[in-house]
C-alpha cells in the first residue's frame, strides 16, 4: 500500500435482533458476543498496525465515553470521534468521515467498516484490503464480497464477472451489480452458479472518488453532510455534527445512495470465515457448537439437547435445557428469551411489541453505562432502592443535588473522595457516608483500583431525573443522568 489506510468504523447500530443481550442502551457492538473482546474491540484491532492510520469512529452521543474505553483497553487512540446527532443511516455517516478525512488529508485512503462483524482471520482480511489499494488508488469505489456457503436470504449479494479461482484469492475485478436480499429460489440459484457473493457492506476508496460520486449521485445528501460537519462543534475531544441540517437528511444506505448508481465499481473477493452476526441464529453458528449442535455458555447446562443455544449471562442464575432441538434460549437477570431457532430474525418483532406495551427492558439493560462507570439496581421497593455503583480511576459523578431522596454510600472496594455540602473526605473499604435530602454532593474515584460502592436510596422518589447538576467534567446537561 502506497498510502496508509484511515479506518472509519461506523459504530451507530441498536442490533435488536440480538434482543436481550443487546439492547439500544448498550448495543450488540459493546457486547463480548462471541471470544473475549466486543465486537467493536476486534473490528478496531483488525484495521491497526502497519499500513493502517488512526481509526476515525462514528457513533450516538450515548457511546461516545464506551467508545473510548473500550479502545483505551487496546491501547488505540482514535483520530476522530464523530457523534451522531441522530441515526441517519450510512450514506450520511460514511459521507461525514470522508468529509472530515479530506479537510486533514486531502485524497487520504478510507476503508469503511462496520463495527459488529465477525472476521476470525485479521490477516487474510489485511491482505484483502491491501489487494484492494490499487484499485482504489486508481479512483474505484472498491467493496469486499464475502465467499457464500449457504443461500442466504438475509444478505444482500453481489454479481461477479468473472468466477473466482479455486483458491479464492483476493483478486480485484469489476463489480457487475448489486442484488437485492433474494428470496430462498434465488439465493439457491446464485450459491450454485458460483458468480455471486455476499455484500458485506465494507468499502475501500479514496476521499476524493467518495465525494465526487456523492457530488453526482447523492449531492442532497453531500450539501446537507456538509453544513453538519462545517457547523459542527468540538466537545471533550469529541465533534458534535451539527443538529438542524443533520436532522433533515434521508435516512439512507450508502449502497442505495451512491453504490448502485455508480460505474467505478470494483469487488474484492473475500474467502475468509465472516459473519455480521445478524441474528442468533448467527451467534449460535459463530460460538463452535459441539458434536451435537449444542452451545452452552455461561451459567447453562444442556441435557440431551441438539442444534441448541443455551446462554445465561449471570453467575447468580442457572439456566438448564434438557431434551431440546433448534431452541435459542437466552437469560439475563430481567429478561428471557425463547425462541425456535427459525425464527431467529423475529426477535425485533419482540422488541417493538415490548416497546409497545411501555417495557423498560425492550431498550434498557439492567446495567446503565455512563461516563465515568456503571451501575446497576439491586433491589427496588417502596420508598427504597439499592444499587451497586462502579467507578473507574480517575472518574467523577457530577456535583448535584436531589430533591427527593437522601444517599448512603459504603465503599466495598477502592477509595472514594466523596463531597457533601462543604466537607470533602476520602471514604475506604467498609467504610459510610451519608448524603442528606437536598445536600450538594459528588463521588470520585482518585485512586488508580475501580471504586465499587453500595448505594441505599430512600425517600418519596426514586426516579434518575431527580436531579440537579452545579458541575459536571463530561459537560452533560441537566437532562443527563448519573
Amino acid at each position: 500500500m502506497d498510502k496508509p489506510i484511515h479506518p472509519t468504523i461506523l459504530c451507530g447500530g441498536s442490533g435488536t435482533r440480538l434482543w436481550p443481550l443487546s439492547r439500544k442502551s448498550y448495543p450488540k457492538q459493546f457486547v463480548q458476543l462471541v471470544g473475549n473482546e466486543s465486537l467493536f474491540q476486534a473490528s478496531a484491532r483488525r484495521v491497526h498496525g502497519d499500513g493502517f492510520a488512526a481509526p476515525c469512529v462514528i457513533t450516538g452521543t450515548d457511546f461516545r465515553f464506551v467508545v473510548l474505553e473500550q479502545l483505551a483497553a487496546l491501547e488505540i487512540a482514535p483520530a476522530e470521534v464523530l457523534i451522531e446527532p441522530s441515526a441517519r443511516n450510512t450514506a450520511a455517516a460514511i459521507c461525514a468521515a470522508a468529509l472530515t478525512l479530506e479537510a486533514k488529508s486531502p485524497g487520504a485512503m478510507m476503508l469503511v467498516a462496520p463495527s459488529d462483524h465477525v472476521i476470525p482471520d485479521a490477516e487474510r482480511f489485511r491482505a484483502a484490503v491491501a489487494m484492494a489499494a490499487t484499485a482504489a488508488e486508481a479512483g474505484d469505489l472498491v467493496t469486499f464480497g464475502i465467499r457464500p456457503d449457504r443461500p442466504e436470504t438475509g444478505y444482500g449479494w453481489l454479481e461477479l464477472t468473472a468466477r473466482p479461482d479455486a483458491e479464492f484469492s483476493a483478486t480485484p475485478q469489476p463489480l457487475k451489480a448489486f442484488v437485492e436480499k433474494p428470496d430462498i429460489s434465488t439465493a439457491e440459484s446464485m450459491l450454485a452458479g458460483g458468480m455471486h457473493l455476499w455484500n458485506a457492506g465494507i468499502f475501500l476508496f479514496s476521499t476524493t472518488a467518495i465525494l465526487e460520486a456523492f457530488s453526482r449521485h447523492a449531492p442532497a445528501t453531500l450539501a446537507g453532510v456538509r453544513a453538519a460537519v462545517e457547523t459542527a462543534e468540538r466537545d471533550l475531544g469529541f465533534t458534535r455534527l451539527a443538529v438542524e441540517p443533520w436532522s433533515e437528511l434521508e435516512d439512507i444506505s450508502i449502497d442505495y445512495a451512491v453504490m448502485e448508481r455508480a460505474q467505478n465499481l470494483t469487488v474484492v473477493p473475500f474467502g475468509g470465515a465472516w459473519s455480521d452476526l445478524g441474528d442468533w441464529h448467527a451467534v449460535w453458528r459463530e460460538s463452535g457448537p459441539n458434536a451435537t449442535g449444542t452451545v452452552a455458555r455461561g451459567m447453562a447446562t444442556a441435557i440431551d439437547c441438539s442444534d441448541t443455544l443455551l446462554q445465561a449471562t449471570s453467575d447468580a442464575q442457572q439456566l438448564v435445557g434438557i431434551g431440546l432441538t433448534d431452541i435459542i434460549a437466552v437469560a439475563m437477570p430481567d429478561a428471557v428469551l425463547v425462541a425456535h431457532k427459525d425464527r431467529a430474525q423475529d426477535v425485533k418483532l419482540a422488541v417493538q411489541r415490548l416497546k409497545a406495551k411501555g417495557v423498560t427492558q425492550a431498550d434498557t439493560l439492567p446495567r446503565d453505562y455512563r461516563p465515568w462507570g456503571w451501575y446497576e439496581s439491586l433491589v427496588i421497593g417502596p420508598r427504597f432502592q439499592v444499587k451497586r455503583i462502579v467507578v473507574h480511576p480517575g472518574g467523577s459523578l457530577s456535583l448535584q443535588s436531589h430533591h427527593h431522596r437522601a444517599e448512603h454510600w459504603i465503599v466495598v472496594e477502592g477509595t472514594a473522595q466523596v463531597t457533601v455540602d462543604d466537607a470533602v473526605k476520602l471514604v475506604t473499604e467498609n467504610q459510610s457516608v451519608y448524603v442528606p435530602l437536598g445536600a450538594v454532593h459528588r463521588l470520585q474515584n482518585p485512586g488508580k483500583v475501580p471504586l465499587t460502592l453500595i448505594e441505599v436510596q430512600t425517600g418519596s422518589y426514586l426516579g434518575e431525573d431527580d436531579i440537579i447538576r452545579y458541575e459536571d467534567v463530561y459537560a452533560r446537561g441537566q437532562g443527563a443522568k448519573g
